[in-house]
């Protein structure tokens, strides 16, 4: 999976972005797995998962935000 951009998370729907979401958490939990096991075979990828999480959480709330200003 490819380092996502800021803009073309905000070109998607909110679901979408809570799909990700959800899939980059259980990447994040067998990750950690993974480091605990000695298993790790990538261990910059924690890291790249970490922002990636970030990144969606911050275009969740500036849309949630939006959403409450059009009110």
């Amino acid at each position: 999976m490819a380092l996502v951009k800021a803009e073309e998370l905000r070109a998607k729907t909110a679901d979408e972005l809570n799909d990700q979401l959800v899939d980059l958490k259980k990447e994040q939990f067998n990750l950690r797995f993974q480091v605990a096991g000695g298993q790790n075979e990538n261990p910059a990828r924690a890291r790249i998962v970490r922002r990636e999480i970030a990144r969606i959480k911050t275009v969740l709330g500036e849309k949630s935000k939006a959403a409450g200003a059009a009110q």
